[in-house]
C-alpha cells in the first residue's frame, strides 16, 4: 500500500481523538477528522475510511496531509473557506437599506425579502438576487422592515404638566402618618397549566418543559405600595371590575390605613378608578364614608410611568410570576409569599424625577407662557 502522507499516532493523541469521538459533542466535522485519523493510525485504506465515516477520498487525503505537515490541532480545525464573492458592492447596499427604510410600494402594506429582491433587481444591473443575499445584508445592518413597533406619545400640554407636578409633588413630601401617599394600579394574568408534566434539572441536564401549554383563564392582581415606607400589598381577583376597585379602596380605608385622616391615592386613567365606582358597589352612605378618607391624583394621560406602582408591579412581575402559574389559588399564593418576603426585606423605589428635573427635562415642551400673564407676573 503505497500512502504517501502516513499517520501515526502518540499514546496521547490516540486517547484524545478516541475521547473526542466518544464524547459526540464536537461539531460534526472535528469528529470525522478524529475518525479519520484514527482510522488512518490503524492502517485502514482511504477508500476504506471514506466508507466508514461517510465522506470523500479528497477529504482523507486533505486530513492525513495536514496531519503530517502542520500537526494534530491543525489537522481537526476548518480551513478557512473563502467563499464567493458578495453579490452587492457597498453602493448597492446602501441603497439596500434606504430602500428598505422607506414607504412599501403602493398595494403593500410592508416591505418583505422578496419584494426588496425584485426592487434591487429593478434598480441595478443584476439579472437576479436571492431573498437569502437581501436578509443576510438586512441583518448585518440591523433592519427589519417587516416588523413594526407601536409606542404612544403624550403631548405636554397644560393638564399634563399640572397633574405630572402634583404627583411629583406628593413624591417630595415628608412622610406624614395621618396623610399617606399610596400608589395603586392592576396588571392582568393569564393562568397557563402545563401540557405534560415538566422534567427537573439535574447534574448536568436542564430543566424541561413541553412547548404545549393549557390555558386556565385569567386573573388579576392588583398592588398598592406606600410611597414613603416600605409596604405593599397585592391582592389577586377574578376580575379587575369597578366593583374590585371599589372593595381595594374600602380595604385601604379599613384595613390598611384604618387611622390616617386622609389617604393620597396615585392612580391612572382607567374607566373603573373613579368615585363613581363606589356608589356602583355599595351603598351612597358607605361610597360617601369611604371617600371622605379618600384623595385621588390622577397621572397624566399616556404618562402611568409616573406612577411609583409600575416599577414595584415591574419587579413582582421579574421575581415571581415570569413562569407559568396554573391556577388562582397558586398564583395567591405566589403572590403572597413574595409580598412576605419583599416587606421583609424593606425593600423601597428610590424615586428620583423631581418637579425640578422635570422642568430641565421637559422644559421645551412645556407649554408657552401668554405674554398677557408674563406682563401681569412683571408688574
Amino acid at each position: 500500500m503505497n500512502i504517501r502522507y502516513r499517520v501515526t499516532l502518540t499514546t496521547d493523541e490516540r486517547a484524545q481523538l478516541a475521547t473526542l469521538v466518544r464524547g459526540g459533542k464536537a461539531p460534526v466535522r472535528r469528529i470525522k477528522r478524529a475518525q479519520i485519523l484514527l482510522g488512518a493510525d490503524g492502517g485502514m485504506t482511504d477508500e476504506a475510511i471514506a466508507g466508514s465515516v461517510s465522506t470523500g477520498t479528497a477529504t482523507v487525503y486533505r486530513t492525513r496531509r495536514r496531519f503530517v505537515e502542520e500537526g494534530l490541532e491543525q489537522s481537526l480545525s476548518e480551513e478557512a473557506r473563502p467563499g464567493a464573492e458578495r453579490k452587492l458592492s457597498p453602493t448597492q447596499e446602501a441603497m439596500l437599506v434606504a430602500t428598505a427604510c422607506t414607504k412599501a410600494p403602493a398595494g403593500r402594506a410592508r416591505w418583505t425579502l422578496s419584494l426588496l429582491a425584485g426592487e434591487m433587481v429593478r434598480l441595478t444591473n443584476h439579472p437576479s438576487i436571492s431573498s437569502e443575499t437581501i436578509r443576510r445584508r438586512l441583518a448585518e445592518n440591523e433592519l427589519k422592515p417587516w416588523q413594526k413597533k407601536m409606542w404612544c406619545i403624550p403631548t405636554v400640554d397644560a393638564e399634563f404638566v399640572a397633574r405630572m407636578e402634583d404627583v411629583l409633588d406628593l413624591y417630595a413630601e415628608a412622610p406624614d402618618e395621618n396623610r399617606p401617599v399610596v400608589c395603586f394600579d392592576e396588571t392582568p394574568r393569564q393562568l397557563i397549566g402545563e401540557a405534560r408534566v415538566p422534567v427537573v434539572a439535574r447534574p448536568g441536564k436542564k430543566a424541561r418543559f413541553d412547548y404545549e401549554y393549557v390555558r386556565n383563564g385569567t386573573a388579576n392582581v392588583f398592588m398598592f405600595i406606600d410611597a414613603h415606607r416600605a409596604w405593599r400589598r397585592a391582592k389577586v381577583t377574578d376580575r379587575r371590575t369597578s366593583q374590585d376597585f371599589a372593595e381595594c379602596m374600602r380595604d385601604l380605608v379599613d384595613q390598611h390605613y384604618p387611622t390616617a385622616d386622609c389617604i393620597r391615592v396615585v392612580l391612572d386613567n382607567l374607566s373603573t378608578h373613579k368615585p363613581a365606582s363606589l356608589y356602583e358597589a355599595f351603598a351612597p352612605d358607605e361610597a360617601r364614608r369611604i371617600l371622605r378618607r379618600l384623595e385621588f391624583h390622577y397621572t397624566p394621560k399616556h404618562a402611568s410611568w409616573l406612577n411609583m406602582v409600575e416599577i414595584e408591579i415591574g419587579v413582582m412581575v421579574a421575581q415571581c410570576l415570569a413562569r407559568r402559574i396554573p391556577d388562582k389559588a397558586t398564583l395567591t399564593a405566589e403572590v403572597a409569599w413574595w409580598e412576605r418576603r419583599r416587606n421583609a426585606e424593606r425593600a423601597r423605589i428610590n424615586w428620583l424625577f423631581t418637579v425640578e428635573r422635570a422642568r430641565e427635562k421637559l422644559g421645551q415642551s412645556y407649554p408657552a407662557v401668554s405674554p398677557g400673564h408674563a406682563e401681569r407676573v412683571a408688574a
